[in-house]
């Protein structure tokens, strides 16, 4: 039986005189603090899906800026506390709100919502005023 001839391969060095320069990104010079809270602020906004918004026109729900503010602060409050979908309880409407996603789900009348069954949902916010 023959010996095999192993013979080494040549290879030629790598050339690293063509490195791009690395680009530093400016928001990552500053403190991460300010990037989290940022990140925090702009996630707080509640946007709704199609569907609520046609729900909201079709039922003539109309909810102002200042219980907009307050459902978005209580929807924050529930998902530090683990609640992942919630049924918002308002004086004259109902929203289902996915506070994971920040998304109002869908929205009904507060009379059309006492006939109601809600189901995988884990969490109730009630805001009366």
């Amino acid at each position: 039986m023959e010996k095999a001839h192993f013979r080494p391969i040549q290879s030629l060095p790598v050339s690293r005189s063509h490195q791009k320069p690395i680009k530093t990104n400016q928001s990552a010079q500053s403190p991460f603090s300010l990037q989290l809270q940022s990140a925090i602020q702009s996630n707080s906004k509640l946007t709704l899906s199609k569907h609520a918004k046609e729900r909201l026109a079709q039922r003539g729900i109309e909810i102002n800026q200042e219980r907009w503010t307050k459902i978005e602060d209580k929807v924050r409050q529930a998902k530090a506390k683990g609640v992942n979908d919630s049924l918002v309880l308002l004086k004259d409407a109902a929203l289902i709100v996915s506070a994971k996603n920040n998304t109002v789900i869908t929205a009904m009348g507060r009379q059309e919502a006492a006939e109601q069954i809600f189901t995988n949902i884990n969490g109730t916010i009630v805001l009366e005023n």
